[in-house]
């Protein structure tokens, strides 16, 4: 019984609903597939960037390529990529930036529809801080997306927190997410959520404990099967150590 009901929640996830499209044309699966790009879009304009150098281009590049992903329904490659979103996502933009380069034509954006609405600004930002030299696109593309999963947990627990009213007690042990047990100051959040320390030790353990099973969440709605869970989180590991 288990086995099924775990089958039931993966195959529902939004990857499996793009992944199981195939080559047609699907309104769910378009709509998955729109929700998964806005959210993981930084690593592949990380990617870009490490790849031809300049803002500009690489912003251009980014736009385009997603304009052509969502408005042309590409699903080409599912069948050799269908396992991760972020292989899958890499290898069509990968083949994208080829085709591009071979027709020797520079991609503006505006020339299409928009459909996806990127902030430049904050990822001008966030790349300068996160930019490693040297580091190759690809290694830059794996940490960003690690990353990126990362910081989509840490807002979906900020908002199951915040829906039942305890957005002050997030704020300030969000920071407990990030660091060791031993590490964790349980006084401090005590004292600026005027909670008992023994209440606040509790409580941070269950925050640590729904973090660790909403990540493993997040990670699955980019994967096509439910047994590679553990694999995906041990590469994203590894590729945060790089």
């Amino acid at each position: 019984m288990k086995t099924r009901q775990a089958h039931d929640i993966f195959v529902t996830t939004r990857w499996s609903l793009v992944a199981s499209a195939g080559r047609k044309s699907s309104p769910d699966a378009t709509k998955a597939l729109e929700e998964l790009c806005q959210a993981y879009w930084f690593p592949l304009y990380a990617f870009v960037r490490r790849r031809v150098g300049s803002k500009e281009d690489a912003e251009d590049l980014t736009q385009a390529f997603f304009e052509s992903l969502l408005s042309q329904n590409l699903f080409a490659g599912l069948e050799q990529e269908r396992g991760k979103f972020r292989a899958y996502l890499l290898a069509a933009l990968k083949n994208f930036l080829s085709n591009a380069k071979d027709k020797q034509r520079r991609l503006k954006r505006g020339g299409g529809q928009t459909i996806l609405s990127l902030n430049w600004e904050e990822a001008d930002t966030r790349y300068q801080l996160d930019a490693r030299d040297p580091v190759d696109p690809y290694r830059s593309f794996d940490r960003e997306w690690a990353l990126t999963l990362l910081e989509q947990t840490v807002l979906r627990l900020g908002d199951e927190y915040a829906a039942t009213g305890r957005d002050s007690f997030f704020k300030a042990s969000k920071t407990a997410l990030s660091v060791s047990q031993d590490k964790i100051d349980h006084a401090h959040i005590a004292r600026t959520c005027g909670m008992e320390e023994g209440a606040v030790r509790v409580a941070v353990h269950r925050l640590r404990k729904r973090y660790r099973s909403l990540l493993r969440t997040v990670v699955a709605e980019t994967l096509a099967h439910p047994e590679r869970v553990d694999e995906e989180l041990k590469s994203l590991k590894q590729a945060l150590r790089s």
